[in-house]
This record gives structure tokens, sequence and C-alpha cells, in this order.
């Protein structure tokens, strides 16, 4: 089992920045790919970035490439979700998730968060 915790969530300005964390504990933590998906109200939850344990490969949602990094930690068990120039519409609730290969797809991902709200004021 492993256990997510999220923080960081908070209201910005547009312009501004934001960084998440997600704590992990439980299982080993090094092991997990790690990603991070958002869900805004009335939507599904959508893809924001990927990581595997070792750092070798990352995934970015397209729309997010140059704004958005997903640094981790292993020796804090955490993973961070830098977002800068944030936008109005990156307005969600995001959530972190425990996969056991990396993947941009939700349902590839065994465990999760409770989630952080982010609100982007315009």
């Amino acid at each position: 089992q492993v256990r997510l915790v999220e923080s960081g969530g908070g209201l910005v300005q547009a312009g501004g920045s934001l960084r998440l964390s997600c704590e992990a504990s439980g299982r080993t933590f090094n092991n997990f790919p790690m990603g991070w998906f958002r869900q805004a109200p009335g939507k599904e939850r959508d893809f924001v970035a990927a990581i595997t344990w070792n750092d070798r490969r990352i995934y970015y949602a397209d729309s997010l490439v140059g704004r958005f990094t997903i640094p981790r930690d292993n020796a804090k068990n955490t993973v961070y979700l830098q977002m800068n120039s944030l936008k109005p519409e990156d307005t969600a609730v995001y959530y972190c998730g425990a996969a056991r290969s990396i993947s941009t797809k939700a349902y590839d991902y065994a465990y999760w968060g409770q989630g952080t709200q982010v609100t982007v004021s315009s």
C-alpha cells in the first residue's frame, strides 16, 4: 500500500507560480513512477506530468511543456509539480498518483492522493 498526501495548492493570480508537493509513505516510493493529473469541475481527470523513479523518463501534457516541471526527491519520498506562468484555465483539483509503470492514463495509476485545489484568478 502507498499513501499519498498532496499539499501546496491555493489561490494565485494569473502569471504567478505554485509548487505542489506529494509525499508518499508505505511501500518503497523509489520503485514507483509518479504522475500528476488535474480535474476541473464537470470534466475528466486529465494528465499533467509523469516521471519514472530514476528520472530517465519524464512526460508532460503537450499544452503544459515549458510551464510545468515534475522534479522528485527520492530521499524525501516526495514528487513536486512546479507550475509557472499560471493561467485561469489551470484552475482544477490536482492529484498525484503512483503507478506500476509510467503512464499518461489515469486508469494505470493504482494509488491516489486526496487532491489539492489550485485556483488561478484573472
